[in-house]
């Protein structure tokens, strides 16, 4: 039979997979629920490990055992022990929230035993709402994880290891083409390109938003006006039934992981929001258009001919984005919903307007960088490989190592954040935020002291105190670079300098208001260290 029990085919283990998923959906459906876990450092695996291995019969009386298990095995579908688990969890939310003074081993506890409060009159509203949440769900939560079933018919990917990674659910590029053509109640995705200007100027998914996300570092205020914009646009285009709407929020990057960094940063805040129905385009711009090109997109009969197109809402070739449609006369009926955008706002008040619409074409000036050209950038010290240096960041720079030796918080020195800065060895402090490879943002610290950089990270819970996050050696930074476009992110690279070359150790970026003021204190103090060494 094709009916499988999750018990003999998931890796029902501890971190196993199977619940870096069920984290995602739980995000996806419910994200203050999921945040609020999360906070908690409370994982799928604490709490429903029996739920999944036991299909509820660890918890459950027979007779209710009894109901779900053939209610499971009539839907063939081994997902939806996902949203059968997903229900008894939203089902005790508004108790779950309400435990903030609770201790995390109390919530597990609570939520492990939250089964055994079904009876047999609930399993019938239990699986109608399931399947609710299910169809509210993009295919790609199935189709990219069949093999967490056990499936030799699908090879295991390579990145299958990062789903705990993952920042949100990853959509396929053939499902947001797909579903965005289909009619009635499936997932419709509202797709938000977030590539630089000049690469969505030069070819985008034609029904895409474009959110440039530079601005978020640029131009706060600006973002959050784009923002406001993008979710009147998302409400406008339902409304009217454009192929354009859908509820379904993905985002697109190029698909570059060094370029994608800003995308991610984007990404986090609307997570931060608790913004449901997030997701990101698996594989980004570089993904769709190989797509395209897989499935011939030039083809007569081919459903998918105008989408990708450029700012003059064009369409371009697979091969080459910025060239022109041989068939220009039929490309009328598919505008750029950029185009469609700066149209329909012609009728908001000339305040908006020209707000929007400069932010649709990006007319938004280049922030000039902090760091003077007259810093040294990567010259000799002293007859040696340049020990440290300032300078702009490589486009496309893969040296990325988590910096933070100690990711557990339990394990990490709280301290009293005031105590600290008035600490007389502290030479300087730096208000700051750090940020992850994820794009998640931390208020932070930063205090350098005669011999080392200290990294205090607030603690949201509890005003006023903050955990030591890092603690670098002043000689050990071999590397600071900021980029050209936000020159308040600064990228601090650790490790040994020899004759035989630099090998970088740890990476950390902050995003520091005045950075140029910030990286030339600790530079000198750097200097005074190496002199020190030196003498």
């Amino acid at each position: 039979t094709n009916k499988k029990l999750p018990p003999k085919n998931m890796d029902c283990s501890q971190k196993g997979r199977p619940f870096h998923l069920f984290r995602l959906l739980i995000q996806y459906h419910e994200p203050e629920l999921c945040s609020y876990l999360d906070t908690k450092k409370i994982t799928p695996d604490s709490y429903a490990l029996n739920w999944l291995g036991s299909l509820f019969a660890c918890y459950c009386s027979i007779e209710v055992t009894q109901a779900i298990w053939d209610g499971y095995l009539q839907q063939a579908d081994p997902f939806f022990i996902y949203f059968l688990m997903l229900i008894i969890l939203v089902n005790a939310k508004e108790v779950i929230l309400t435990q903030e003074s609770d201790s995390k081993e109390e919530v597990i506890q609570f939520l492990q035993n939250t089964p055994s409060s079904l009876n047999i009159e609930d399993i019938e509203d239990l699986f109608s709402l399931a399947q609710y949440y299910c169809s509210k769900t993009p295919a790609s939560f199935r189709k990219d994880n069949h093999h967490l079933f056990g499936s030799t018919l699908l090879g295991i990917k390579d990145d299958d290891a990062d789903l705990s990674q993952a920042l949100c659910l990853a959509i396929s590029v053939s499902e947001i083409l797909q579903a965005n053509q289909l009619q009635g109640e499936g997932v419709r995705f509202f797709v938000v390109d977030c590539r630089p200007a000049e690469q969505y100027n030069a070819g985008h998914l034609a029904t895409a938003f474009h959110l440039d996300s530079d601005l978020m570092l640029q131009n706060p205020s600006e973002f959050a006006q784009s923002v406001k914009s993008l979710l009147e646009a998302q409400k406008q285009s339902i409304e009217s039934g454009s192929i354009a709407g859908g509820e379904h929020l993905c985002f697109m990057g190029s698909g570059r992981e060094e370029e994608d960094m800003y995308m991610n940063m984007v990404l986090a805040h609307f997570l931060q929001k608790n913004k449901e129905y997030v997701s990101i385009a698996s594989g980004g711009f570089m993904a769709l258009q190989q797509h395209l090109a897989d499935i011939n997109v030039d083809g007569p009969e081919n459903g998918y001919g105008h989408w990708i197109a450029s700012t003059s809402g064009s369409r371009s070739s697979i091969n080459s984005v910025d060239g022109e449609s041989p068939n220009g006369s039929n490309d009328r009926g598919m505008k750029s919903l950029v185009n469609k955008m700066t149209v329909a706002l012609k009728t908001k008040s000339v305040n908006v307007r020209e707000k929007v619409i400069s932010f649709i074409e990006n007319t938004s000036t280049p922030v000039d960088r902090h760091v003077s050209s007259s810093d040294r950038v990567g010259k000799p010290y002293r007859g040696v490989k340049p020990v440290f240096s300032i300078g702009d960041e490589e486009e496309y720079d893969t040296d990325e190592i988590d910096s933070s030796s100690m990711s557990d918080d339990d394990r990490k020195e709280v301290v009293n954040i005031q105590t600290w800065i008035n600490k007389p060895d502290v030479k300087h402090h730096f208000p700051c935020k750090e940020v992850k490879e994820s794009g998640h943002m931390f208020p932070s610290h930063l205090l350098v002291t005669a011999t080392h950089m200290y990294c205090l990270r607030e603690i949201v819970s509890r005003k006023g105190l903050a955990y030591i996050q890092s603690r670098q050696a002043l000689n050990s930074v071999v590397k600071i670079t900021s980029k050209k476009k936000h020159p308040e992110l600064i990228t601090f690279k650790y490790g040994n300098s020899s004759a035989s070359g630099i090998e970088i150790l740890a990476i950390e970026r902050y995003l520091i208001p005045n950075a140029g003021d910030a990286t030339k204190a600790i530079k000198q103090q750097i200097m005074k260290v190496l002199d020190a060494l030196e003498s």
